[in-house]
């Protein structure tokens, strides 16, 4: 099931075995990271709870699954109004994109667009590099073809084959490490590659995207009337210090690469925003980073482990805490409206677009949502009479995830429940 898919849960795996961490994926303990001041003159989330009111109704949604899920309820101010097990760490499902989205929009800011690019080497051979342009089509390797052999693109006699160097990463680092087997053959599980037409999917996941293609510019390149030598580089190997850059195609803006990710829970996307915002395609220097960005912002660390970008990876681990805190921060981040308006709307807008519709909750709630087998998980930010709250929501293993969360954005909309301290 694709992660952060609307879908009943078919079946539920046993909570012993949600919490097994696969002993291949190595954990970023999160003592070793440093003690990160707190932003200054940013609330944060306080440790203990303050709305006995409301810390009672959340109780008496979650009744006897208590021990099941993580549920914490915060406002503005960062008073921890409510909260279950908030401080213990579960399998997240997409609610993993809160992160990787908030990190690429912290590190390459509001205006990024990830770029395909058409380099001439000195040599007079040709290079494409590329950073997962999910949206990359057919049109855009049309025109690089059309350029391809109006440039001359060859290092041989004039009027021989076009030799095009297509710059891919190893197969090893298609897949985060942890995504089953099965995962990787859908489409929502498709691998991550730099130079991704239509995102590696079709129906299926596309098993060797380089190798696609490859065999796709040259049929263009011959449809055009040329010929071209085509074949595969390392990243490692490419040059472009002392290349000419002849073109460049632009994805779409940061606005709707966030909101692929978090309207639409689209992995490939996520993925490819953790590897952009944290400067590296190498999935494991990817998530030292993210976690050494987590914790300059101040948040609570313990038990967290972050693993892919998107939260396919049954490995990720993170805290009804983290999230209500890394939401509170990016309420006051700079670019805090584009954060917020990448994300689902109740019974209005992507994954969220069919539940609560028509009900007190519609259109008053926004946030990300997750699901995997056994996993369910909705976090964002509520309207309420009294204003905003904070709201995560993760369960391992309940038996009615969205009636649950449902209630407890009810109960946590009841006003004057947690009157405000005077200051």
């Amino acid at each position: 099931m694709a992660s952060g898919a609307l879908l009943p849960l078919a079946f539920h795996l046993p909570l012993q075995a949600l919490e097994q961490v696969d002993p291949r994926i190595p954990t970023v303990a999160a003592s070793s990271l440093p003690v990160a001041p707190p932003p200054v003159g940013l609330p944060q989330l306080q440790p203990q709870v303050s709305c006995p009111a409301l810390q009672q109704r959340i109780r008496a949604a979650v009744g006897g699954e208590s021990g099941v899920w993580s549920i914490s309820v915060a406002d503005a101010r960062g008073r921890l109004l409510a909260d279950v097990n908030g401080t213990r760490a579960r399998i997240p499902a997409s609610n993993q994109k809160l992160i990787s989205t908030a990190i690429a929009l912290d590190r390459l800011g509001p205006d990024y667009r990830l770029t395909t690019r058409l380099w001439r080497q000195t040599d007079g051979s040709l290079q494409i590099t590329g950073e997962g342009d999910p949206d990359l089509n057919l049109a855009q390797l049309q025109r690089f073809a059309k350029l391809a052999l109006g440039s001359g693109g060859s290092s041989s006699a004039p009027g021989g084959p076009v030799t095009i160097q297509l710059v891919e990463e190893p197969k090893q680092r298609w897949w985060p490490q942890g995504w089953h087997w099965a995962d990787r053959a859908e489409a929502y599980g498709a691998p991550i590659t730099r130079l991704a037409l239509t995102s590696n999917a079709l129906d299926m996941a596309v098993s060797n995207p380089p190798g696609r293609l490859q065999t796709l510019l040259g049929r263009e390149i011959k449809r055009q009337g040329g010929s071209a030598a085509i074949r595969l580089v390392p990243v490692t190997t490419a040059n472009t210090e002392s290349a000419t850059l002849l073109h460049e195609e632009r994805s779409v803006g940061m606005h709707g690469l966030l909101s692929l990710a978090n309207t639409d829970s689209h992995n490939f996307t996520s993925e490819v925003l953790l590897r952009q915002g944290t400067g590296s395609w190498d999935l494991n220097q990817a998530r030292q980073v993210a976690m050494q960005w987590l914790s300059t912002q101040g948040l609570p660390m313990a038990g967290v482990n972050v693993v892919d970008g998107s939260g396919l990876d049954r490995g990720n681990r993170l805290t009804s805490q983290l999230l209500v805190a890394l939401m509170l921060r990016m309420a006051q981040h700079p670019y805090s409206a584009n954060y917020w308006a990448s994300m689902a709307v109740a019974g209005q807008r992507g994954t969220l677009r069919n539940l609560w519709r028509g009900t007190e909750l519609d259109g008053r709630f926004r946030g990300k949502t997750g699901t995997i087998s056994g996993v369910r998980s909705i976090s964002g930010v509520l309207e309420t009479p009294d204003g905003i709250r904070f709201v995560s929501a993760v369960s391992n293993g309940a038996g009615s995830p969205n009636s649950t969360i449902g209630e407890v954005l009810r109960q946590s909309r009841v006003p004057g429940l947690c009157p405000t301290p005077a200051l």
